[in-house]
């Protein structure tokens, strides 16, 4: 598709930044401090495990810069948010598996979104950050056994 058209990474990034939101952990109540949303992080762990990939800093600033264009996601001081027109556009696409559906939601912003462009940039520094935080997240916790069994019978 052409450079004015959405691409490929801009669907990866919101159906992961929709999957990342909707698991509701880093939902905030309305008189919190926090707002609602997810950070970076939440953000790139979700892709990694859509696409097996971490998204390179130039392709979340470019995707991000075009849906908050759009007006289908809002970032605000480092969190990632789902607009009403966001939220609306993914509960009305067409179901697809798990396979399929970064496909399928470039298809549905094709149909029925022009892409915008905002000024937001993301720092190398977050970025780094940011695959760092996820990488630390990931490294499994070793099993222990229960405290004082020695596992002998």
């Amino acid at each position: 598709m052409g450079e004015n058209g959405w691409h490929w990474t801009d669907a990866w990034i919101f159906v992961s930044l929709v999957i990342a939101s909707g698991a509701g952990r880093h939902r905030r109540s309305a008189t919190s401090r926090r707002p609602e949303g997810v950070r970076l992080t939440d953000v790139l762990s979700t892709a990694d495990h859509l696409n097996h990939t971490i998204p390179q800093r130039h392709e979340v600033e470019a995707a991000v810069q075009r849906l908050v264009g759009a007006g289908l996601v809002s970032v605000a001081d480092g969190w990632f948010r789902i607009t009403a027109e966001g939220e609306q556009l993914w509960r009305t696409r067409p179901r697809a598996g798990v396979a399929t559906m970064v496909d399928t939601v470039q298809g549905v912003l094709t149909r029925r979104h022009a892409p915008g462009r905002a000024d937001w940039i993301l720092d190398e520094a977050d970025h780094a950050a940011a695959v760092q935080e996820y990488a630390v997240r990931s490294i499994p916790t070793p099993r222990r056994s229960p405290e004082g069994h020695s596992g002998e019978h």
